[in-house]
């Protein structure tokens, strides 16, 4: 492998375990008239890829790796743009992290080199000398979504300027009083009015037993007298009250009415510059055959393109690739700054495309070139049996493998559910009581009967069921334990990743406690509190959680020969008989076990 420095010397570094041949290359000065940044003639004999990149679920290529160092240094040495990307502690403040691109290409004369990207724009432009320029330039001066974007900021201005006016805050101000008083008198009202109704029902059943049918009935007409006037008195103080606040109401209803229009016209406007814009985005691939952003969403899925769709990092790379007819080998996507406040993103970590806005665009782009992976391959370990650690007539324990899908996927059909059918052929009800992560190894209660199933469902919704994880993360927890409580949801624009959302999150708890420390990593133990979809991956990697995602956890960390995540013990009540049970199966892994970033590794994205 080569080390090349600032003067191009070439130096020779040894392998790191199993891992592939890293190359590390500084930012070597050389005069470029495209985007293209040719690597150095050390590397021009190098072994390309033999299929391109699957976006969604990769190894980094070497190439691939090589060109983002290069990258990574212009981002920290350039001097031409400033844009706060929150890398120091005291420029947190407005801090925008951002999405990068490499994408590693042959052109016509055989030369390798690389182009880079970032998603957006950057420094408030979509314009840089180092990065391929984007598909579309929405930030033209003269363009029309720039004399689109002032339109709709002038409404917003408007907007703003009416929701602060003077009068319309102090008139909102003095309805909201006058409104409270109103409530207080009315309710007062009926408060008389309903005790009053109640002593006249006690009169009329003691009237019944001792007055004449006569004196009864003059009884009856003076309390309905009474009760009609006490309504008449309600709806009195109701009308007085809208009378008094009949102006303030009319004059707010102006300012709402003004504002309501205003915000019509700026959903509007904003709607049909949104397709305007929409319109001007048009990408090529391989056999540059051309296609619009509205017929790869509308026509082919019938659905609107997502807000920013065309402005990530690879379709920019890709559509320069093929108009400068570059042929594309190899692609990565990294995150450069501090972490947004829902997702999980590392600085400087590798990331895959974005399903949402990407996954339609690169469906068409890529079409006919070769992909290293297919969408969807999962490995399945090969075992004949699955091992049962406890069974009885009425359930089962299974030591589930990692890489194996507890029920069956889109692709696959082997799974624990699909095994244990095929075992127990006589077994009512759902069987599994609950799951495990394709990724995720350990203890899987089954239940053989309908009742057991019942039974054991019921505890789960009680979370008298107490389960205990064992993990291994990148870095060093500092705390020997806490509670993680972070709101989850999922990401509708990346599934399956899920998001910390305060607004719209499911309360997500858990307990945890730091087992063994090293100078890098820390062996935790987890106690889920709620069970919800990778609860314990992002409490783990989630800034707000323990900033330290599990090693091999290729949504929110980095790959490697496995997710580090097991389910090692699990406590319950017998669903017949009532007994306390506990069952532990420990780890096979520790902070002793070696571990690595693997170039086979397939997972699901």
């Amino acid at each position: 492998m080569y080390w090349i420095t600032g003067n191009e010397s070439v130096t020779s570094v040894p392998f790191q375990g199993e891992q592939k041949l890293c190359i590390f290359v500084s930012r070597i000065t050389r005069t470029m008239s495209t985007h293209f940044h040719a690597f150095p003639p050390e590397l021009q004999s190098s072994e390309t890829p033999t299929n391109f990149t699957f976006p969604f679920s990769y190894t980094p290529h070497w190439l691939s790796e090589i060109a983002t160092k290069e990258i990574q240094h212009h981002l920290e040495t350039q001097t031409e743009w400033e844009h706060n990307f929150g890398l120091e502690d005291d420029a947190q403040e407005g801090a925008i992290g951002k999405m990068f691109g490499v994408l590693v290409v042959e052109n016509l004369n055989g030369e390798i080199g690389y182009l880079a990207a970032f998603s957006g724009k950057l420094a408030n432009s979509n314009h840089h000398r180092f990065f391929v320029p984007p598909v579309f330039d929405m930030l033209k001066e003269d363009g029309f979504y720039r004399i689109g974007e002032e339109e709709l900021n002038g409404i917003n201005r408007e907007v703003k300027r009416l929701e602060s006016d003077e009068e319309y805050l102090s008139l909102k101000t003095t309805l909201g009083e006058l409104e409270a008083k109103a409530t207080t008198e009315i309710e007062e009202a009926k408060a008389i009015y309903k005790e009053a109704r109640k002593l006249r029902r006690q009169r009329k059943a003691e009237a019944k037993e001792t007055l004449n049918e006569e004196d009864y009935i003059t009884l009856m007409k003076k309390q309905s007298r009474e009760s009609q006037l006490q309504q008449e008195d309600i709806k009195r103080i109701t009308q007085e009250w809208k009378e008094k606040t009949f102006t303030i109401r009319e004059k707010l209803a102006d300012y709402d009415s003004q504002l309501q229009a205003l915000k019509t016209e700026r959903k509007q406007k904003s709607a049909a510059l949104q397709q305007q814009l929409f319109e001007q985005y048009t990408f090529l691939n391989r056999d540059r055959k051309e296609k619009s952003l509205q017929a790869i969403f509308k026509h082919d899925l019938n659905i609107q393109p997502p807000a920013g769709a065309g402005e990530c990092a690879a379709p920019k790379l890709l559509q320069y690739a093929f108009c400068h007819q570059l042929r594309p080998l190899a692609m990565a996507e990294f995150w450069w700054g501090k972490s947004p406040s829902s997702q999980i993103r590392k600085h400087g970590n590798f990331y895959p495309s974005c399903r949402s806005k990407c996954e339609p665009i690169l469906n068409h782009m890529l079409e006919g070139i070769p992909l290293e992976q297919k969408m969807g391959a999962i490995s399945t370990p090969v075992r004949k049996e699955l091992e049962i650690i406890f069974e009885d007539e009425h359930i089962a324990l299974i030591n589930k493998p990692h890489e194996f899908l507890s029920v069956p996927g889109k692709d696959v059909s082997d799974s624990v559910l699909a095994r244990m059918q095929k075992k127990y052929p006589e077994a009512t009800g759902p069987l599994l009581v609950h799951r495990l992560d394709m990724s995720t190894s350990g203890l899987l209660l089954m239940a053989k009967t309908k009742d057991a199933h019942k039974n054991l469902q019921e505890q789960f919704a009680k979370r008298t069921v107490k389960k205990r994880y064992k993990a291994i993360l990148e870095g060093v927890v500092e705390k020997n334990e806490g509670l993680i409580d972070l709101p989850l949801r999922v990401d509708l624009d990346n599934r399956p990743h899920q998001l910390v959302c305060y607004e719209y999150g499911k309360p997500a708890q858990t307990h945890f406690e730091v087992v063994e420390r090293s100078a890098t990593h820390t062996l935790v133990n987890f106690y889920p509190i709620t069970g919800r979809t990778h609860q314990l991956r992002m409490h783990a990697a989630h800034q707000l959680g323990l900033n330290a995602p599990m090693v091999g956890d290729n949504l929110y960390g980095q790959p490697s020969d496995r997710l580090y995540l097991h389910a090692e013990a699990i406590a319950f009540e017998h669903p017949a008989n009532g007994e306390r049970m506990e069952f532990e199966l420990p780890a096979e892994f520790g902070l002793g076990t070696p571990v690595s970033n693997s170039e086979t590794q397939e997972a699901v994205i």
